[in-house]
């Protein structure tokens, strides 16, 4: 008689190796934010020991400030990388929906709020715009937003001087709709006796909304899919153009809810503001774990890479050096996240 042999592959309840539970190390090592993860805490550690004012309250609310103000973009970027696509024109976005905003209303002598509601209307409808030009021209989507980035720049400037005679809106303070709207955009809420801007709160939010729909709902799947294999995404009938344009809206909404911002803590928008924004918030989506060629990322990564932006953006000031070095070290912590993510990667990939 043959002897025995012990069958080699792991036993799990019901006899099916596709229910075999990872270990919890392996989960953590398998996210896309574990390389944002280990640079956000190098980056906090390393500031809190050159920056004595770093770490006090006041100034953690002044990171958390900046970093909002980018995170809130960098969530609908992050969503729409994933989905295998780039926006170009967020950063300039942002001045449209504020500009858009603020001539209307003051022009017309409306409410602010109708000005506000009109904006939201013209940005949605601007990110529309460019998922369809997208899906029905097929060009990629960096020629496609690379060139409203242009022409919304030149209209943001060409509009403003032509009703103002002058590169920036007229004040809007004083308008009906301004305290009210201003304390849903732009106001300081009272935490623990530290003032921190409503935008943290705005964000964090966007955040937990955009992982849950990655996460735990059928678009989530979708975005994935498209992001990961279009072509494999049609076949099994995934709606892959409309999931496309509902990620440049995703965008755009972004976009409107930071323009508000905008116009309503500063109470004018310069109508230059924005140009080279939208390289930050694709920073901030690499940094979190976002690939480049799609399908693959989280918003919470996105948000890491924010905050990691808002340390690094901050924490050069409170450490009293040139801040001219800003850049180098946004560049220095995106190509070491890349790295890592990289690394991390291809272990998972090899260990499976």
């Amino acid at each position: 008689m043959g002897q025995a042999v012990a069958d080699p592959s792991p036993k799990v309840a019901g006899g099916d190796e596709r229910l075999a539970q990872r270990s919890l190390a392996r989960r953590l090592l398998s996210r896309p934010e574990l390389g944002a993860l280990l640079g956000a805490v190098v980056v906090f550690v390393f500031f809190s020991v050159v920056a004595d004012a770093f770490l006090r309250a006041e100034s953690f609310s002044t990171v958390l400030y900046a970093a909002s103000t980018f995170g809130i973009m960098a969530v609908g970027v992050s969503l729409l990388m994933i989905g295998g696509e780039f926006d170009l024109s967020a950063g300039v976005m942002v001045t449209t929906s504020a500009l858009v905003a603020a001539l209307v209303s003051y022009q017309l002598t409306l409410n602010l709020w109708v000005g506000v509601a009109i904006s939201f209307v013209v940005t949605l409808a601007l990110g529309f715009l460019n998922g369809l030009l997208y899906v029905k021209t097929g060009l990629p989507s960096f020629i496609i937003t690379l060139a409203t980035f242009f022409m919304l720049a030149g209209a943001n400037l060409g509009v403003t001087k032509a009703v103002t005679g002058n590169v920036a809106s007229d004040s809007v303070r004083d308008m009906d709709g301004f305290s009210s709207a201003r304390a849903v955009f732009a106001s300081q809420l009272d935490i623990g006796g530290v003032s921190v801007n409503i935008t943290v709160f705005w964000w964090l939010l966007l955040v937990a909304v955009a992982t849950w729909i990655l996460l735990r709902t059928r678009i989530g799947n979708w975005i994935f899919a498209v992001g990961g294999a279009p072509a494999s995404a049609r076949a099994v009938g995934v709606p892959v153009d409309r999931t496309k344009i509902g990620l440049f809206m995703g965008v755009a909404f972004c976009a409107w809810l930071s323009g508000m911002h905008l116009v309503f803590a500063f109470a004018t928008v310069q109508s230059g503001e924005g140009v080279g924004n939208e390289f930050f918030y694709i920073i901030c989506a690499v940094i979190g774990g976002c690939l480049l060629t799609g399908g693959y990322g989280s918003a919470v990564g996105a948000a890491i890479g924010a905050f990691i932006f808002g340390m690094t953006n901050k924490g050069i000031v409170y450490a009293e050096w040139n801040p001219d070095w800003f850049k180098f070290f946004l560049g220095a912590m995106l190509l070491l996240a890349t790295v890592v993510n990289l690394v991390v990667r291809r272990r998972m990939e090899q260990s499976r």
